[in-house]
Order: structure tokens, then C-alpha cells, then sequence
């Protein structure tokens, strides 16, 4: 039940449902052992030079955060080789998506999105009272020709996820050139690159180049291969004026201290970097030769997940894991019935999960 004093737009919006937490599938199943792939964490944990950077830090948890977010800026800025200005910092990256609508959508104006795709962007437009506008994948890609045609005088924000989540999918150099060609002038591109770190396609567009060039935000995140998810740190890159904008509708602390001193560490752990990469690489290796084995169909990812397709039996499967303490995400709330999508995990946890699919499946 929700109060019927709340906002129209936000009466009938769906709750987003995060992956099921390890203990709460202990105690329900009464298990000693339970591996969670279902939320696209980082197998190995955090950057052990960001843990020792936190322990140094809770002797000023009395103190305000810097907003400005000074020392990850300066940070960021020499690692990416970009002006400091065109930075903007957010409680993950999700937060970026809801200060991009507050900042440029008003009730009423159109936002293009995918479907299925990361289900956030439509929830947050929706809450905005914006009109959402669904454009199908087509064989699990976005269709951006579609998406393109989709475009009216109304659109003001376009979401685009490269990679994808959930079908671990990304759109080319040449498709997303094309796509931003002559865009109308009203329309501002989101791109979301949460899983940047994990692509090695060569056709992967690189669109740090094009930042203050093109109507676009570049979104990232330490969240996925730097290992920093319990603590919600996220960037986005844009023209300066942009990051104005975005700047005025952001809460003033929105990054707490702790992730900060964290996400300055963890940026400068290239090791850990490049052991996360490799540990992505060797599972993806590993899980789709396996599932080929079983005769699996699966989509090929360029992320550290894999949406498998199992027909009518996803569901049945998807707890039968549960049951065996293996968590794996099923996808009928994101539209993909009969698809489950497993994160990469150890190599032990990988083996634990296509011995536990074996069995679940038969």
C-alpha cells in the first residue's frame, strides 16, 4: 500500500528488487554455504589498499564530507586526462541517472529508454513524471536506428547502457557515432558504462574523446570492478555547463567521506584492477565452455555476468540453486521471462554453480 497522498507519478511505479542477501538464504534454507552471483559484485572483494585507506579514515567520521569531492577529482582527472570541471561525483552511479532527470526533464517531456535494460532509468523517469518511451532490443542489442526514430520534438533525455545490463550486450564505435549525428538540440544522451572496465571488444566505442564535443554524460562507477559497491561511489563526465546543472540539483554531501578516501585508493590500485579484469576474463572463459557443454544457450557478454535462456523451466531452476546456496538472478521482473543471469564469481564458485545447474536442471 502506498499513501494516496503521494504523487500520481510514483503510486503505481514497481519496487526495484535487489539480489537476495546471503543470510537471509541461510536462514530460510538453513544453509551453512550460500555464493551470491546475482548482482554483478566483484568476486574478489575490495581493493585491499581501499581497506587500509578506510581504516585510516574513521578517526574523521565527526567531520562533513568534502562535496566537491577534491581529492578523488584531482585524482580522476589525472587519470582520465580530462578537466576537473567536467567531473561530477554521485552515491553511485545510479544517482547521476536521478540528477540528469531533475536536472533536465520536466513533467511532461519524453525520456527514450531501451526494454529490457537496467530498470532504474525508467522507474526515475517515471517518478519525474516525464513520459517514458520503450524501444525493444532487438536480439538482445539496443536497436538505436529505432531508438533514433523514436526521437520527438518532446525528447529531452536518452539513456543508453554499454554494456548492457542484463543481456551483457554493448553497441558499436560506428552505431553510437550515428546515433549522435545531428541529434536535436533539446536531446541530452546518457551513457551508462558501468562495465567499461570488463570490455575488450575493439569496436567498444571509447567516449571520452567526445565528452564536451557531443550532448553527452558519461556515466561510471567504483562499483563493479574496483570492488567498492557497499560504499556508492560513481562519476559522470560531461561539458563543464553540464556539470553545472547537474551540480544544482545535487545534495550537498551526497558522497560520504569514507567512500571517498576509498575510491582515491582503490583508483590507484592498478594491480587489483588488472587481477579483477583477469579473474573476469578466465570465469567468462570457463562458464561459457561449460554451459556449451550442457547446451546452454546464453548470451555473449562483454561484462562480468552471463544471461543464460532456459525456457519455461527459468524459474524452477533459479530456486532449485537457491535451494543448492547458489543465488542467481531470474529475470521476469526486468521482462526476459525464461532468461537467469549468474555473475561471474571464483573459479570455486563458478565450478559450484554449473555443478549445482547440472543438478538442478535434471
Amino acid at each position: 500500500m502506498i499513501d494516496t497522498r503521494a504523487r500520481a507519478a510514483v503510486r503505481d511505479l514497481p519496487t526495484y528488487k535487489p539480489g537476495r542477501p546471503i543470510e537471509d538464504v541461510k536462514r530460510e534454507f538453513k544453509l551453512t554455504s550460500v555464493i551470491k552471483l546475482a548482482s554483478n559484485e566483484n568476486a574478489l572483494g575490495p581493493s585491499p589498499k581501499a581497506v587500509a585507506a578506510l581504516r585510516r579514515a574513521t578517526g574523521l567520521l565527526h567531520r562533513y564530507p568534502d562535496s566537491t569531492c577534491r581529492a578523488l577529482r584531482l585524482a580522476l582527472a589525472k587519470r582520465l586526462k580530462v578537466d576537473p570541471a567536467s567531473l561530477v561525483f554521485g552515491n553511485g552511479s545510479d544517482e547521476l541517472i536521478v540528477m540528469a532527470l531533475r536536472a533536465f526533464v520536466d513533467p511532461g517531456d519524453e525520456v527514450v529508454v531501451a526494454t529490457p535494460t537496467f530498470l532504474i532509468y525508467e522507474l526515475q523517469a517515471r517518478a519525474c513524471g516525464a513520459k517514458v518511451i520503450t524501444v525493444p532490443l532487438k536480439d538482445y542489442r539496443y536497436d538505436l536506428v529505432a531508438m533514433r526514430q523514436a526521437l520527438t520534438p518532446s525528447t529531452k533525455l536518452v539513456f543508453i547502457a554499454n554494456p548492457d545490463n542484463p543481456t551483457g550486450t554493448y553497441v558499436t564505435k560506428t552505431e553510437l557515432e550515428a546515433f549522435l549525428r545531428n541529434l536535436p538540440r533539446q536531446v541530452l544522451v546518457m551513457v551508462d558504462e558501468a562495465y567499461y572496465e570488463f570490455v575488450t571488444a575493439k569496436n567498444y566505442p571509447q567516449t571520452m574523446p567526445w565528452v564536451g564535443q557531443r550532448p553527452l554524460i558519461v556515466t561510471r562507477t567504483f562499483s563493479k570492478a574496483y570492488g567498492l559497491a557497499g560504499l556508492r561511489v560513481g562519476y559522470g563526465l560531461a561539458a563543464p555547463a553540464i556539470v553545472s546543472a547537474l551540480d544544482a540539483v545535487r545534495e550537498p554531501f551526497n558522497v560520504n567521506s569514507l567512500a571517498q578516501t576509498a575510491a582515491v585508493a582503490a583508483l590507484g590500485d592498478v594491480a587489483f584492477l588488472k587481477r579483477s579484469q583477469q579473474l573476469v576474463r578466465d570465469g567468462m572463459r570457463y562458464l561459457t565452455q561449460a554451459l556449451g557443454r550442457l547446451r546452454i544457450r546464453f548470451v555473449p557478454s562483454t561484462t562480468n555476468f552471463v544471461l543464460l535462456e532456459l525456457g519455461p523451466r527459468a524459474q524452477e531452476v533459479a530456486h532449485a540453486l537457491l535451494r543448492r546456496g547458489v543465488i542467481v538472478r531470474e529475470m521476469s521482473a526486468w521482462q526476459l521471462p525464461g532468461c537467469v543471469r549468474v555473475t561471474l564469481g571464483t573459479m570455486p564458485e563458478n565450478r559450484r554453480f554449473i555443478a549445482a545447474l547440472q543438478r538442478s536442471l535434471t
